[in-house]
């Protein structure tokens, strides 16, 4: 079971520009929209709080379960603008999971891992053995540092000294898809 006061925020208000004009978190992946399954694994968890932070009202019924935080229109579409909107609707967690909306193999087992190894003073993330990558969680005395960052990177700036012994090896979960050769049918 989750640790109680975990929030989930699924971060899917992308630009997706190297993907092309559609929207790729509607495009088909194993047979359902690719938002579908980073929403799955994060509903598997049974985390009281999941909020979706999205730029495109189409991705609605496919986040049931989820708090709906929607981007205005013009907003641009960074990480860090995306982290802060689902930082405000957060209210103030104990810990703040951060999942991206396009890495479809995510599992709950590995979301509950990474919750499972985050402390009070550290936060615990994904790596492939040679990044530090998302899904990260974060204990609360990070979060104002969190809700600071700018730009497009997300949290990485945070990460990018994280112990080993925070960080959870996952190499064959951590794909993400960036162009539409990167679907499986």
């Amino acid at each position: 079971m989750p640790e109680p006061g975990t929030t989930a925020i699924l971060l899917a208000a992308g630009a997706s520009r190297r993907f092309g004009p559609q929207d790729k978190l509607l495009a088909r992946h194993r047979g359902q929209p690719l938002i579908a399954h980073a929403a799955a694994a994060l509903r598997a968890t049974r985390l009281a709080q999941r909020i979706a932070v999205i730029a495109n009202p189409a991705l609605v019924p496919h986040l049931g379960g989820f708090r709906i935080v929607t981007l205005p229109p013009g907003t641009e579409p960074s990480q860090s603008t995306s982290l802060r909107a689902g930082l405000m609707a957060a209210g103030r967690p104990g810990r703040l999971l951060i999942v991206l909306g396009d890495m479809p193999d995510i599992t709950p087992a590995h979301l509950l891992a990474i919750i499972g190894r985050t402390t009070a003073e550290q936060p615990a993330a994904s790596t492939n053995g040679r990044a530090i990558l998302p899904p990260a969680c974060f204990p609360a005395a990070i979060l104002p540092r969190l809700a600071a960052l700018t730009g497009d990177r997300g949290a990485a700036s945070l990460l990018a000294d994280l112990p080993e012994s925070q960080r959870i090896a996952a190499p064959d979960l951590l794909a993400d898809i960036d162009r539409p050769k990167d679907l499986a049918p």
